[in-house]
C-alpha cells in the first residue's frame, strides 16, 4: 500500500460480526461495504426475511496507506486479507461486478472457500452482468458455474444457462 491512492482491500472480521464491524468503520468515516443478500429463514413459529453477508468473515475497505492503522484498530477487525505476505488489492472492476449483479433482481451468490476447489475449467461468460468476464469453473451442474475471484480466495457460486458460456 503506497501513497495517497485508494485501494480496495478485503478484512478479515470475526465470526458473524461483518455488519457490526462495516458500521464501525463507516462511524471512523472509513469507506466500506459489507455485501449483504436478503434471504428467507424459517423459525418454528415463522419465516422472516434478512439480510446475511455473502462474505462470511469478510469486510471490503477503500484505503489509502494512511487509513491501514485505523481500520486495523477497529473493533471485530481481525487483518487484512493477505497475498505473498502483503495486503491483497482488490480491482475496481471486480467490486463494481459484484454490486452491478446483486442490484439485479432475484440475484444470489453463495460462497465457498476456494480451498477445496480441483476443476480448472477456463470459460469466458458471453451475456448478462458479467459478460466478458474470464474465470475458472470448478464444478459445472445444470444452470450453476462456480467462478473462482483470485484475489479474494472465494468462490462466487452464480447461475448461469449453459449457453452463456464459452470455453477458452
Amino acid at each position: 500500500m503506497l501513497g495517497n491512492e485508494k485501494k480496495w482491500y478485503a478484512i478479515y472480521t470475526k465470526s458473524r460480526s461483518e455488519k457490526k464491524t462495516d458500521n464501525l468503520l463507516i462511524q471512523k468515516g472509513i469507506e466500506s461495504w459489507c455485501p449483504t443478500q436478503k434471504v428467507e429463514r424459517q423459525w418454528t413459529d415463522r419465516k422472516k426475511i434478512i439480510d446475511i453477508p455473502i462474505f462470511r468473515s469478510y469486510v471490503f475497505v477503500h484505503i489509502n496507506e494512511s487509513d491501514r492503522i485505523s481500520v486495523l484498530e477497529t473493533n471485530g477487525v481481525i487483518n487484512f486479507v493477505k497475498y505473498l505476505g502483503k495486503p491483497a488489492e482488490i480491482q475496481e472492476e471486480e467490486i463494481k461486478t459484484i454490486k452491478s449483479f446483486l442490484l439485479m433482481p432475484d440475484a444470489t451468490i453463495q460462497v465457498t472457500d476456494a480451498k477445496i476447489l480441483r476443476e480448472k475449467n477456463r470459460v469466458k461468460i458471453k451475456a448478462g452482468v458479467f459478460m466478458d468476464n474470464e474465470g475458472e469453473i470448478v464444478r459445472l451442474r445444470k444452470k450453476k458455474v462456480y467462478v473462482q475471484l483470485q484475489t479474494l480466495g472465494q468462490v462466487m457460486v452464480v447461475e448461469f444457462p449453459i449457453e452463456q458460456l464459452l470455453p477458452i
